[in-house]
């Protein structure tokens, strides 16, 4: 039943506008850090390290947060619509089952575009006549960074069940970004759900480990995505069918 609830929530994004806010917006977030870094070129002199705090800086603030809840609330927009939650509440696939399909869903869209902010990190590097090896260390950046954007869609997706706008889940995700920043500044990161994509990315010190413990990263960021998905598990059966 899992399985199909999956297959049936990729059928509803197929030949939408999301795929290209897929491409568009890390494309956007790349070209704005090497910009950066290119004009900066005098104080950023570690080569791919500085690199990627620039493009980390724009990514996690701003672009990823914002393309997670455009995911989560596309996601949900057809259920929105036409009072489409009357027949799927109706359906014999219980409610923790049909979300968890959703946040899988958008789970493996973020792991999709994680990978395509690796290679476009590598592509800026070369187009930016960076000489040194790549470190490896990106591959833990963007493993951690899908875990920590899973937990943000956990988050989002609960966001976009609760207020059924297109737009409120995008504005909390950016403002959530911009939140992020002040709080892995002031050393509170660990414990604020969205500095985590900036802590497991290691956007402000990418040659040195993460700021915190891989425990307390694991162990808040667990804490959060059950935080999110059990508040929609709650909302969704306490919620009567709306038919208006």
């Amino acid at each position: 039943m899992f399985i199909r609830s999956v297959r049936a929530e990729f059928l509803k994004l197929r030949r939408s506008f999301i795929w290209l806010a897929m491409l568009a917006l890390p494309v956007l977030s790349a070209g704005l850090g090497t910009a950066n870094y290119l004009n900066n070129l005098g104080m950023l002199t570690e080569q791919w390290y500085s690199l990627w705090t620039q493009h980390a800086l724009f990514y996690c603030t701003l672009f990823a947060p914002a393309l997670t809840g455009v995911y989560c609330a596309y996601i949900c927009r057809l259920e929105h619509l036409n009072r489409n939650w009357n027949a799927v509440m109706t359906q014999p696939v219980p409610v923790g089952t049909m979300l968890a399909a959703k946040l899988t869903v958008v789970s493996v869209m973020t792991a999709l575009t994680q990978l395509f902010i690796g290679i476009l990190f590598i592509i800026s590097g070369k187009i930016a006549g960076l000489t040194a090896p790549i470190p490896f260390e990106l591959v833990y950046w963007i493993l951690r960074g899908w875990w920590a954007l899973t937990v943000q869609a956990s988050l989002l997706l609960c966001v976009a069940l609760i207020i059924r706008s297109f737009a409120v889940p995008v504005a909390a995700g950016i403002l959530g970004g911009f939140c992020g920043l002040p709080a892995l500044v002031k050393g509170f990161g660990v414990f604020f759900p969205f500095s985590l994509l900036e802590l497991g990315m290691c956007s402000h010190n990418p040659s040195e480990p993460m700021d915190c413990s891989a425990a307390g990263f694991l162990i808040s960021s667990c804490l959060y995505l059950l935080l999110g998905f059990s508040v929609s598990v709650l909302w969704m059966r306490k919620q009567d069918v709306k038919t208006t």
